[in-house]
């Protein structure tokens, strides 16, 4: 049977359509892009590997099957909280995936085959659950009233999703506007996991995506809004704003 684990999904996953989690990769700006690593591919260009040819979207596919063997695999591999499953039902899913029929299934659970089945249904209907759930929450935004507050966005790059990232528009200027002065310099660090991630959030955006930094030029734009810049700087890392090679000799915004 599949181990479960409890590695966290990163923001590519959660971030994605009920399509694009199917194929495993979305299509943005010429790009395909791997939902499970971040594995790029340029719309246009043609990718030859072993003896054959593939455009963007082909070989992202194939990455995905030599590199995770499947989409169902890898989804799979973070686990029934993540599929919001129980442990049995988790375990079920796993054993049809790995081609197991009802009756193998029923004798590696010790249980009898109706009983199987009545686990099978009700997998059916959570699935028919999920789909009206997903549809009432899309027309929800649509008629949310104009003076509902709004949730901040959780960064795609995040390394945790929970209550931290639970946070209104108006408390992040809240506290943005506490631990900023009027020229950008951060006062002091929170200690609070929440206050962290805002101005963490904020400190990232001094960094343009795509652009590749030395240690040397992150500790000067650091340094310009805290006295502690290192520690901040390993606060980026830790918090999955900033990644860097091996050797520390190059940053750059996590995407």
């Amino acid at each position: 049977m599949q181990n479960e684990t409890h590695t966290e999904p990163g923001g590519l996953l959660w971030n994605a359509s009920p399509e694009e989690l199917k194929r495993g990769y979305s299509i943005k700006e010429s790009t395909c892009r791997c939902l499970i690593c971040g594995q790029q591919f340029n719309c246009g260009e043609v990718y030859p590997h072993a003896d054959r040819f593939y455009d963007a979207p082909a070989r992202t596919a194939l990455h995905i099957r030599e590199a995770h063997t499947s989409m169902l695999s890898a989804l799979l591999h973070y686990g029934h909280r993540f599929l919001g499953l129980s442990e049995l039902q988790y375990s079920i899913i796993a054993q049809m995936a790995e081609g197991l029929s009802d009756k193998e299934i029923a004798t590696c659970k010790e249980i009898a085959a109706s009983t199987l089945r009545s686990h099978k249904f009700r997998l059916r209907e959570k699935e028919h659950q999920a789909k009206m759930f997903v549809a009432v929450m899309e027309l929800l935004r649509e008629t949310k009233p104009e003076d509902e507050e709004e949730f901040c966005p959780v960064s795609s790059t995040a390394t945790m999703r929970d209550d931290r990232h639970m946070l209104t528009e108006k408390e992040q200027e809240q506290i943005l506007a506490t631990y900023f002065d009027e020229n950008g310099h951060l006062k002091e660090c929170p200690a609070k996991e929440k206050k962290k991630l805002v101005i963490l959030r904020q400190i990232a955006g001094s960094f343009r995506a795509g652009n590749h930094y030395t240690e040397k030029e992150i500790n000067r734009i650091l340094e310009r809004i805290y006295e502690d810049y290192p520690y901040i700087r390993r606060l980026l890392i830790e918090y999955g704003f900033l990644e860097r090679t091996a050797s520390g000799s190059e940053y750059w915004v996590r995407e």
